[in-house]
């Protein structure tokens, strides 16, 4: 993975020393909330509904074991002894005292860590696919490619003030699991008609308040062009996006105001002035940066364990988590295993710190000593030879950490909502664990689940959208109604090279009824499906009239 150069090293402990010199003013009174509120949002500090909370950055999804080490000891000494993993691959704590946080800063850089730009109107993490590298569909490792991106944007200074969040996703594979469609700018890594490496562009995508599956802008962009391509992007965007209403800022309501033929020709007209100046990055940075990502050196392994086979075939359990949390490997005899943060009663991608300490064991014992983690809030081992499959998923199983739900409805995506989060509607873990629930009661709730088959169930607390809800294939929004918490539900939304956006199914349910209504979409699915056929194509051949009306008709009969 990559590490800290010293140009890296210096900029992170010169913040650090900036933001402990701007808070000790501030709790000193020598600088108003006004005049700190940017200060902090610039170092990842939310001031959330009981407590501050640090957003920490993870570029592109990748720990080493002792950076999880270090994120478990913060956990134990600064928080309640967990952190939150997002759906942008970073980890936030809850409960941090505002006196505590340039100390946390500090701990991070002693790791090559840090929250800078995890907040605040200006490029975020960027994110790709949680199995980069390893995947045997990808074209190419698109980490070199973020990485890139990370040194390009911190602290870039023409973009420190954009007119909102910005927010870049990188996918090299077949299948997007990045998500690129629903970010602002989406890379896809591709190669043109010769051979050669470049990248297909699309801008404008997003969810929130005005949800939007991104624009393709450009076909194929070579790949030395790339910061020169962005840097147009973000002028145009920099230019004529609104600040006079940060609910019309983002990049998606400029390219609708401008057409995205109209945003295209402003953005070419600005690259053709910056095409082949400074910026050009030179075939060999690429290959420099390709090289901090390269493989562990891997054995030589049989294509297939005959000690996993027989472990398949004797054990029923460890069968099923294979089924569903065991990703195939490029390289013979290794796999890649999500460890899941959705056990039933526990709040999705909450994780304690002493499961933090032995994640970071685990992934010294059995992955490089690495950790990846994915926008759907769960962890991976991303290069485990298939000979400690068995002993892995034991110890896994042991610290809660196996449960058999990746793909499959109880592998729900949840925001904070508003049980931390102050701008929260609603809350969305108690929704999020009724529903896990009501699975579980059932007798045959795991043949339940995997019948459904692949089923993305997304909630979040607010029309912010942190929970994913538009591109759940289930989605559930948390709104106000006269000072209640209600639940508006859309169905038909995906992720992935198909992507879609949820459509509502009318008007709004209380909390206790989410459980049922989940129930009433599955049986009409049930009843409908065509062999084979999975939930979000059910949904795109029949509309959402059935669903509707079944769910609606059940409400009245109860």
């Amino acid at each position: 993975m990559y590490r800290y150069d010293s140009i890296d090293s210096l900029l992170v402990a010169q913040r650090v020393h900036q933001y402990r010199d701007q808070l000790n003013r501030y709790l000193a009174g020598r600088l108003s909330e006004d005049e700190f509120r940017p200060l902090r949002l610039q170092n990842g500090l939310y001031i959330q509904r009981h407590a501050p909370m640090l957003r920490v950055a993870i570029p592109y999804g990748l720990l080493s074991a002792r950076q999880v080490r270090k994120l478990a000891e913060i956990a134990r000494k600064y928080d309640r002894g967990y952190g939150h993993f997002t759906t942008r691959q970073n980890i936030q704590f809850n409960w941090p005292r505002l006196e505590d946080t340039a100390d946390i800063l500090e701990e991070l850089a002693s790791v090559e860590m840090h929250a800078i730009q995890t907040s605040g109107n200006c490029v975020r993490n960027t994110t790709t696919d949680h199995f980069a590298g390893v995947a045997a569909d990808e074209f190419d490792d698109p980490r070199a490619t973020c990485e890139l991106i990370r040194q390009w944007s911190t602290f870039h200074p023409e973009f420190a003030y954009l007119p909102r969040k910005f927010k870049i996703a990188v996918n090299g594979a077949a299948t997007d699991r990045a998500a690129t469609l629903a970010h602002d700018i989406g890379l896809s890594l591709a190669l043109d008609d010769e051979g050669r490496p470049g990248y297909r562009v699309v801008a404008g995508g997003g969810l929130g308040r005005t949800p939007v599956i991104g624009h393709l802008i450009r076909e194929f962009l070579p790949r030395g062009e790339l910061l020169n391509y962005l840097d147009a992007m973000l002028r145009v965007y920099n230019l004529h996006g609104r600040r006079d209403n940060k609910y019309k800022a983002r990049i998606k309501i400029l390219i609708r105001d401008l057409t995205p033929a109209g945003y295209t020709e402003q953005v070419e007209a600005e690259w053709q002035r910056l095409k082949g100046g400074p910026a050009v990055v030179p075939e060999e940075e690429f290959e420099r940066l390709a090289r901090f990502f390269a493989p562990e050196g891997y054995e030589t392994l049989p294509s297939e364990s005959a000690a996993l086979q027989r472990e398949l075939a004797a054990n029923k359990p460890f069968s099923n988590w294979f089924k569903r949390n065991v990703f195939a490997h490029k390289v013979p005899g290794y796999a890649a295993v999500t460890l899941s943060l959705k056990k039933t009663g526990s709040p999705p991608g909450d994780i304690t710190d002493a499961q933090l300490d032995a994640v970071a064991e685990l992934a010294e014992r059995y992955s490089f000593s690495e950790v990846r983690v994915s926008h759907e809030q769960n962890l991976i081992l991303a290069d485990v030879r298939q000979d400690d499959l068995f002993a892995l998923w034991e110890q896994a199983r042991t610290l809660e950490l196996a449960t058999p739900n990746i793909g499959l409805l109880t592998n729900i995506v949840c925001c904070p909502g508003g049980d931390f989060c102050s701008l929260a509607n609603a809350k969305s873990i108690p929704v999020a664990q009724a529903i896990q629930e009501r699975i579980e009661e059932r007798v045959d709730a795991l043949d339940y689940l995997h019948d459904i088959g692949a089923l993305d169930l997304n909630i979040s607390g607010c029309i912010n959208a942190c929970g994913h809800h538009h591109i759940g294939h289930i989605g559930i929004l948390g709104v106000d109604k006269n000072g209640e918490e209600w639940y508006q539900v859309t169905i038909g939304g995906s992720q992935g090279n198909q992507a879609s956006l949820g459509k509502v199914i009318g008007p709004s349910f209380a909390r206790e009824e989410m459980p049922s209504v989940i129930e009433s979409l599955l049986e009409v699915y049930l009843e409908q499906r065509h062999p084979e056929e999975l939930f979000i194509d059910t949904v795109r051949r029949i509309g959402v009239e059935p669903f509707r009306d079944h769910v609606y008709r059940e409400r009245v009969d109860a």
